[in-house]
């Protein structure tokens, strides 16, 4: 059993945890739009809109998806430097920043995909990736018996739950002042590998059945006379 430190701490953990995913759900989404402009001027790719990334090459894809989870990585490892100075009192404010930072690397990696989250669906959707991501087996009948605005709350207490065991056990060394700086930049850098490299194999998966349903509808296209 655990001690009671131990519980109190994993307690404070999950809450933080809860606190960041809830932000980044409700204020802080990352904006379709913006990003789609972003991906075609930073890449140079040719999309009119994120379904257009289906019609791309598929390592095409996957090295953008490649380059936003490293993009990820690194401003998760500043930010975990730069708050690891305080030891335990900024453990707390670092996760909630982490959790924000995670989920909207989860977003852009669903984007990039070719997959929005516009619609309650899809919103789900993208919310049951960073449950695979976090190793946390939620079931589509979780969604149908509620809606959207009760199936999200559920689903990050349950990923709460689950990251808040695996940073009790690995994020000791952010305890000690001035050494959890190095530690913290490292464990998030890892975080946000682990989960945005978990969310990149659920989106590319989905991804390319998308591939093979347009490449049978242009198959039963039929041929005007004269094209």
């Amino acid at each position: 059993m655990s001690s009671p430190p131990r519980s109190w701490l994993a307690r404070r953990i999950e809450g933080a945890l809860r606190e960041g995913f809830a932000r980044a759900y409700e204020t802080m989404r990352v904006d379709p739009d913006r990003y789609l402009f972003q991906l075609r001027t930073a890449h140079g790719l040719p999309i009119a809109t994120f379904r257009g990334m289906a019609t791309l090459p598929i390592e095409t894809v996957d090295e953008v998806a490649d380059q936003t989870i490293r993009a990820g990585m690194k401003l998760a490892a500043a930010e975990g430097a730069g708050l690891g100075l305080g030891g335990l009192f900024t453990l707390l404010p670092d996760l909630s920043i982490l959790a924000v930072i995670t989920f909207r690397t989860l977003q852009k990696l669903s984007l990039v995909y070719g997959f929005e989250f516009n619609t309650d669906e899809e919103v789900a959707e993208l919310w049951m990736a960073a449950a695979s991501a976090a190793g946390v087996d939620v079931g589509r009948e979780m969604l149908e018996k509620g809606v959207v605005n009760r199936f999200v709350p559920g689903v990050i207490r349950a990923i709460a739950a689950e990251a808040s065991t695996e940073i009790v056990e690995r994020w000791a060394g952010r305890l000690i002042p001035l050494v959890s700086s190095a530690v913290g930049a490292g464990l998030n850098y890892y975080f946000v590998r682990v989960w945005g490299e978990r969310a990149k194999n659920h989106f590319r998966q989905k991804h390319l059945r998308l591939r093979e349903q347009l490449a049978l509808e242009a198959s039963q296209t039929p041929v005007l006379p004269g094209k």
